[in-house]
């Protein structure tokens, strides 16, 4: 030991540097820029919107954070009988204790005649009546709350309708189909919207 302090004390001798010097000296080394991790290639950051999956007939569409768990929706498009984009459907999970534990926004375009309001009929049970929220630049929007009632008949169903009338044809009602493949699975992947 006392040979290596030895030779530590001629070396920094033979530089002309004491052993303050030599510790003012390793100080004084700047340290390295922080290393980069990388990420991903297309991955989305934090707040951004992306697809995490595919689930039958729907879209689980997610926001990146910093939770363990991304909040995810449940998202289609629904197209009239000649394969036209016509309403967007978004679905979304509540938190325990109110009469509602999921809710939807159904956008329709914006010439909708609201008097006669969004219809929802899951395969041949009687149909759910919502007034429309508001219209704005997008289209014309319903906010519904749906049940436990509600939420079981679509996982037990074959297909949803939902209806609409125009306001150039106010005797023509537009049924579009709402498939409800892979709804049990990607309903029961969400989890509830914080407070």
């Amino acid at each position: 030991m006392f040979r290596i302090i030895f030779a530590l004390g001629a070396a920094l001798a033979a530089l002309g540097l004491s052993e303050s010097d030599a510790q003012t000296t390793q100080s004084d080394t700047p340290t390295p820029p922080a290393l980069s991790m990388g990420t991903t290639e297309n991955a989305p950051q934090l707040g951004d919107p992306y697809t995490a999956a595919i689930i039958g007939g729907w879209e689980q569409r997610c926001v990146r954070t910093v939770q363990e768990q991304d909040p995810c929706q449940l998202y289609q498009l629904l197209n009239d009988a000649n394969g036209n984009a016509v309403s967007e459907v978004t679905l979304f999970k509540l938190p325990a204790g109110g009469q509602a534990i999921a809710g939807a926004t159904i956008i329709v375009p914006l010439e909708t005649l609201l008097t006669e309001q969004l219809k929802v009929r899951v395969d041949e049970n009687p149909a759910r009546i919502y007034p429309f929220s508001f219209c704005n630049s997008v289209g014309c929007v319903g906010r519904i709350g749906l049940t436990q009632d509600d939420i079981q008949g679509f996982k037990s169903g074959s297909v949803a309708r939902v209806s609409l009338v125009p306001v150039a044809a106010p005797d023509q009602l537009v049924i579009l189909n709402m498939s409800l493949d892979g709804f049990i699975a990607g309903f029961d992947a969400l989890i509830p919207l914080q407070n």
